[in-house]
């Protein structure tokens, strides 16, 4: 089993940053992609970016060049850097881990953190 525990998100002006933790615990021995995922009010959970365990990285188009995700092996932790925000970055952010190659589909991923909410003001 593996813990995710997202920390970071919260009020920012457009323009902002912010940047995301997720902290891994449990099996982290095993080679792990990780992910991570946004869902706004009333919409379907999306893909953001991912990061595999060579450190390839992934982004969707609307994140791509403002969003930058990295991982710390020492720490367990992964990061999603957020800048240049924008109101329609508004969603809970979810951390989240599969065993293997990285995908950009959310059913692929085993495994989950609670969320954190991240809210872009205009």
């Amino acid at each position: 089993q593996v813990q995710l525990v997202e920390s970071g998100g919260g009020l920012v002006q457009a323009g902002g940053s912010l940047r995301l933790s997720c902290a891994v615990s449990g099996r982290t021995g095993r080679s792990y992609a990780m992910g991570w995922f946004r869902q706004a009010p009333g919409k379907e959970r999306e893909f953001v970016a991912a990061i595999s365990w060579s450190r390839d990285t992934y982004y969707a188009d609307s994140v791509k060049g403002r969003f930058t995700i990295s991982r710390d092996g020492a720490k367990n932790t992964v990061y999603l850097q957020m800048n240049s925000l924008k109101p329609e970055d508004t969603a809970v952010y979810y951390c989240a881990a599969k065993v293997g190659v990285t995908s950009t589909s959310a059913y692929q991923y085993d495994y989950w953190g609670q969320g954190t909410q991240v809210t872009v003001s205009s």
